[in-house]
């Protein structure tokens, strides 16, 4: 299977799609599937324009809402994970992956599925130590902080991501795995990117959760993005060096920059190239449900000091009853269809904001026949109950504290106090906690009443794919994040403040990039 490796996206798809009709027309070989690493922006809409962490002036439309509409169609499967430039209103309705436009597939918060017998997972977003054990507690309209946390991952996934046991083909990220550069040619790095230096000798550059994915599984397979150059590493198992994982980050998508390469994959020949979901990891979203957490205090994970099950890897017993709940039928299905109205950029622009919360019928229908939770769905009924509280009562009453009561049954969970936080870079193995009762699907009929107290070598010998400036349909202008401002978010209530010392190592630093 001849696979493209896309980047950093920023949404230029017609580009891309045009780089690899390019490709095809000088070996003559078609490509069977695109893999973008982050940094999609699926925005199909000025509204989801505002649900980006990027200043007004970097906020372009790009051309994917032409995909969205159907005016366009991919010309090739195309799987994704989401980056730090992405519209996270959208993304967020698909939490366990979906169309995002035909033919164009999104991985969710984390994701597995199989391609003509090639297993590809996914884990979107990128690494900040203090959001790390947080719920998926954001939702639209945005404050200045969940803006960004939106995009952070979380322990849930990496948790998830840990149970899969066999052979991954490839891993996709967007962060680079912490350490990476350690296993490639780090003085041709520093050439390009000097600035570098200090965060990798710090050993701060990229995701630690990430490496510990990368060790835990040796995927054959990793590529990334995000750092905005092209970069090769060999990473041998530590007991095994015959099992190595090949590390492949690629640039973002402008002229003469190396954003694009084509890899071969051996794949089976006598399968479509379509998508298939994967039964193991639907097995273990099915058996750790009760872990999902929409706080914004700290939620851990099961370790070996919990009392009950711990590691939720399942049985060939729990594997064969999933495929039994969707009918031996993993094909992933085609029920694309559009949840908001698309751009129309011949349509006067008034005042534009962001939007509410919209549920996606992809991810109800998921959850339906998986018998889990939709984040957005409890986000919706919490924020319903809000609504109805505070037109009753005198004082209002926070989302996060409605949240709590709601997930009251949920894994173990405590208050964030100030030597948590204070650990920005903690460790990723399983937490050892205390015990919890699993919490059943969440209903709107039996919600409690609300509460009024509140191939890849280090020689670069892989096909390179770079595109000639002089083909490029119109400039493209480098998309900075803008981090450097102090947002001031409204405390909410009831909640106690704590005075944190070294205060400047709790400061949003997202990459700038």
């Amino acid at each position: 299977m001849r696979i493209a490796v896309e980047g950093c996206a920023h949404g230029e798809l017609e580009i891309i799609y045009e780089t690899i009709r390019e490709s095809e027309k000088v070996d003559g070989k078609k490509v069977d599937l695109l893999l973008c690493c982050g940094d999609f922006q699926a925005t199909r809409n000025l509204s989801d324009l505002k649900c980006m962490a990027v200043p007004d002036k970097y906020k372009e439309m790009g051309t994917f809402y032409k995909y969205y509409s159907g005016e366009k169609v991919a010309p090739v499967l195309t799987i994704f994970v989401g980056g730090n430039h992405e519209a996270s209103n959208h993304l967020q309705e698909l939490a366990y992956g979906g169309w995002v436009a035909p033919n164009i597939y999104y991985l969710g918060y984390a994701g597995v599925v199989n391609v003509a017998g090639v297993r590809i997972a996914g884990l979107s977003g990128i690494f900040k130590g203090h959001d790390l054990r947080k719920g998926h507690y954001e939702f639209p309209p945005y404050s200045g902080e969940s803006i960004r946390s939106a995009y952070h991952i979380r322990n849930l996934e990496i948790f998830r991501l840990k149970q899969l046991t066999g052979n991954i083909d490839v891993f996709m990220s967007h962060d680079w795995p912490c350490g990476i550069t350690n296993y490639g040619n780090i003085k041709a790095l520093l050439k390009k990117k000097p600035f570098f230096k200090n965060d990798i000798d710090s050993n701060n550059l990229g995701s630690p959760p990430a490496m510990e994915l990368l060790k835990h599984h040796y995927p054959s397979h990793w590529f990334a993005a995000h750092l905005h150059c092209k970069f090769s590493a060999l990473v041998p198992k530590e007991d095994d060096s015959s099992t190595v994982t090949k590390f492949l980050a690629l640039d973002k998508c402008l002229p003469k920059r190396k954003f694009l390469q084509i890899v071969e994959i051996e794949n089976d020949q006598s399968l479509p190239i379509k998508l298939s979901y994967d039964l193991e990891w639907l097995t273990v979203l099915f058996l750790t449900n009760h872990l999902l957490s929409i706080k914004s205090s700290s939620s851990y994970m099961p370790g070996p000091g919990h009392q009950g099950r711990w590691k939720y890897t399942p049985t060939d017993e729990e594997k064969e009853q999933m495929h039994h709940k969707l009918n031996y039928d993993l094909t992933v299905p085609l029920n694309f269809k559009e949840s908001v109205s698309s751009y129309n950029p011949a349509s006067s622009i008034g005042k534009v904001s962001q939007p509410n919360l919209v549920l996606n019928h992809q991810t109800t229908e998921f959850c339906e026949k998986l018998s889990i939770d939709d984040p957005f769905a409890l986000l919706k009924i919490s924020n319903c109950i809000t609504e109805k509280n505070e037109s009753s009562q005198s004082s209002s009453i926070s989302t996060c504290t409605l949240s709590r009561e709601i997930d009251s049954s949920a894994s173990a969970s405590y208050s964030v106090d100030e030597d948590e936080e204070r650990d920005v870079m903690p460790s990723f193995v399983e937490d050892k906690t205390p015990s919890f009762q699993p919490r059943p699907v969440i209903t709107p009929l039996k919600l409690p009443a609300a509460k009024s107290d509140s191939t890849i070598c280090l020689d670069d010998s892989v096909e390179l794919v770079q595109m000639d400036s002089s083909k490029s349909p119109r400039k493209i202008d480098a998309i900075k994040d803008d981090e450097s401002s102090n947002v001031q978010t409204k405390d909410e209530p009831n909640v106690k403040k704590f005075k944190r010392r070294n205060q400047s190592i709790y400061t949003d630093t997202d990459c700038v990039t």
